[in-house]
């Protein structure tokens, strides 16, 4: 885990610095607006109580993890806002000990809040406790942040982009490289390929370009290219899923491992201090129980190439009661059985599960849940396609979650991407691949076992 350390009184001298930058997210912009009872925040913050509130919160962000750090305790502070604080733009936040009183062990922190061109936006002054003795405080990794930093002993993956005839999916591709997680092959039209780099200013020297003639083309000749071990994994480029899928499943691509494919989707929340992973939120419509069996060992799989031991599966239903009417509670204690026999390997499964009860302890508390995976499930197995779906929007488009995804059950991981995802989640993805595409190579009983039948 990422770790903070804190300096004591005794280490800070004045002219000590400390400063940060960062973009204020529409997600941010969101947050802001609830908090200030203000609407009008999400088009934007003008000069005016919000703007003070949010300069006075970035100020206080940065004294609390740096300068002093943990443990110290602001007194007062006193904020002057000299213009309008811009959205999607990046912001430099300064802090400087002006004076550090032995008398009382507090400091006084002139704080700086300026744009890219050095302009500034909000100046201040802080009165500030400094803590008493060193502390060293541990981050929780469940932002996907993370996933950036545990790629970097990794060699960059061998992927195949197919068919990236749009500026977003050449982007992708092209982004995910400069941060060393993949070598791009790019398979499509080559004149294509290589007007849309002049159009986007791509630089595109380090990639290869495998000439086809279509989508189908593109995407029969890069599943090849992953069955023969040329490439460890596959990335959508711009065309349709079921044409790349469709390819991904002939038996002449060697890819297919007997297992259904479905699709995993990492999510970190602010708010919520564990990731999950939802499946399945993109590829099987209504699945029956057997098909929810290998939905479940691939998450299973998926969030142990991620790191968790042993993950906790909740079967998700709308009740925590099975009832012989309402099919996704039967499909949850199936399940759960199911890996009491062996059938489902590698986590611990309980269902049926709700929502509430599957990720608040105190919710599961509340109706008398006794069970290992209540309050603390690390995959939710959604009962069908919309379900999943609706969870996964909800909190992407509404909690200004980080997201990642991937579609796992064959012999290399494939990137489906969204036409409305972010560049991060872009750039999440492809780390995602990247780890798995590395436990799959070093343990692929683990990720992908052998069941009992």
């Amino acid at each position: 885990m990422p770790i903070i350390t804190n300096r004591a009184f005794e280490d800070i001298r004045p002219g000590d610095a400390a400063s940060v930058s960062r973009t204020l997210t529409p997600g941010d912009l969101r947050a802001w607006a609830t908090a200030f009872g203000d609407a009008g925040l999400v088009a934007g913050i003008g000069p005016g109580q919000a703007a003070t509130g949010i300069a006075s919160s970035l100020f206080a962000a940065l004294a609390g993890s740096a300068l002093p750090g943990p443990g110290a305790i602001i007194r007062s502070a006193a904020v002057t806002v000299h213009g309008p604080l811009p959205a999607d733009h990046l912001l430099n936040v300064d802090l400087t000990v002006r004076e550090a009183r032995a008398a009382d062990k507090v400091l006084i922190l002139d704080a700086r809040l300026a744009d890219r061109d050095g302009v500034a936006i909000a100046t201040g002054v802080l009165e500030v406790a400094a803590p008493q003795a060193s502390v060293r405080v541990e981050i929780p990794e469940h932002r996907l942040d993370c996933l950036l930093d545990q790629c970097r002993t990794l060699e960059p993956m061998p992927t195949a982009v197919v068919h990236p005839l749009s500026l977003d999916a050449l982007a992708g591709a092209i982004d995910a490289a400069a941060a060393g997680l993949i070598v791009p092959v790019l398979y499509g039209p080559e004149s294509g390929i290589r007007s849309l780099a002049e159009t986007g200013k791509f630089d595109l020297s380090g990639c290869r370009i495998i000439a086809t003639s279509g989508e189908e083309d593109s995407a029969a000749r890069a599943a090849a290219a992953a069955g023969a071990g040329e490439v460890q994994a596959l990335m959508k480029g711009s065309l349709h899923t079921d044409v790349l899928l469709h390819a991904v499943m002939q038996k002449e691509a060697g890819l297919r491992t007997g297992r259904l494919l479905s699709h995993c989707a990492l999510i970190a929340m602010p708010t919520y201090a564990r990731r999950v992973v939802v499946t399945d939120a993109a590829l099987n419509i209504a699945p029956d129980t057997d098909q929810k069996r290998d939905i479940c060992q691939n998450a299973i799989g998926f969030a142990r190439a991620l790191g968790v031991a042993v993950p906790k599966v909740a079967v998700l239903a709308a009740v925590e009661m099975v009832r012989t009417k309402m099919t996704a509670t039967l499909d949850g204690a199936i399940l759960a059985k199911m890996a009491d026999r062996r059938q489902i390997v590698g986590g611990i499964v309980d269902g049926p599960l709700d929502l509430d009860a599957a990720v608040d302890a105190e919710a599961a508390r509340v109706k008398h849940i006794v069970s290992p995976v209540a309050g603390a499930a690390d995959v939710l197995l959604a009962p069908n396609i919309e379900a999943g779906n609706m969870v996964y929007k909800n909190v992407s488009f509404m909690a200004d979650a980080q997201t990642a995804g991937l579609v796992v059950g064959a012999r290399v991981p494939v990137m489906l991407t969204s036409r409305a995802d972010t560049a991060a989640a872009r750039l999440f993805s492809a780390a995602t691949a990247a780890l798995y595409a590395d436990a799959l190579a070093r343990e692929p009983e683990a990720i992908l076992p052998a069941t009992a039948d």
